[in-house]
């Protein structure tokens, strides 16, 4: 079972309160129970830019994957035999490779992949990591993504590539384990034209805070241990 750490010192801001930057306030600190709170009350955090404050974002609307609804064409079929995916054996190289600067927009630093390892180590925070074998029969780490998992909710919060489609195969993984599991929201943020293929809808954010409310409620533990596919 996930290890619940001391609360927060903030107050943290009402994720309706929001301009039209989605920005529902600034500053706080990256510590366990800081996140566990924003994600309870449907914040999540990112720099405003490289090197700049913490901003705490609620978007409206708000993108999910509904877990019924995933669409898995027949070449991510395919996709998903080729690859073996694993969870939470290698957390924070999942985290870094998704910090690598080299990718476009990335925001990233040192201080989130210090938070989320720490709330890996507490049980909150799931890496789902896509392997693939070399010629020579080595595993080489060639996709995966991260997030916060707190009772039914999946706060998914970074995703990378090395091989086409690898991405795309940790999400078919985490949504067939949060099935498994019993979990009822997958956030995502924002819709992308990448999640809009596996199924990603916008909802509004106060029904976005409804769901939210009703997957805390119940177990704090997602299901998602280490395991092998």
């Amino acid at each position: 079972m996930p290890i619940e750490p001391p609360t927060t010192r903030w107050s943290l801001p009402d994720p309706c309160a929001t301009g039209d930057d989605e920005i529902a306030g600034i500053g706080a600190d990256l510590t366990p129970g800081t996140l566990l709170a924003a994600y309870r009350s449907g914040l999540f955090p990112m720099r405003l830019e490289a090197g700049g404050p913490i901003a705490w974002w609620s978007p409206d609307p708000r993108g999910i994957i509904p877990l019924g609804g995933l669409h898995v064409s027949r070449s991510l079929r395919r996709a998903c035999r080729r690859f073996d995916v694993r969870v939470d054996s290698v957390f924070e190289m999942v985290v870094r490779a998704c910090a690598d600067p080299r990718r476009p927009h990335g925001w990233i630093d040192e201080s989130f992949v210090a938070a989320y390892t720490e709330l890996h180590r507490l049980g909150w925070a799931h890496s789902f990591e896509v392997w693939s074998s070399d010629p020579d029969g080595c595993d080489q780490l060639v996709g995966g993504l991260y997030g916060v998992a707190i009772g039914g909710l999946f706060a998914a919060e970074s995703k990378f590539h090395r091989s086409r489609d690898a991405s795309k195969v940790a999400v078919v993984a985490l949504v067939e384990r949060l099935r498994e599991s019993g979990a009822t929201l997958l956030d995502v943020q924002w819709t992308t034209p990448h999640l809009i293929s596996l199924g990603a809808i916008d909802i509004p954010r106060e029904e976005y805070l409804r769901r939210l409310a009703s997957a805390i409620s119940g177990s704090e533990d997602c299901g998602l241990q280490a395991h092998d596919r």
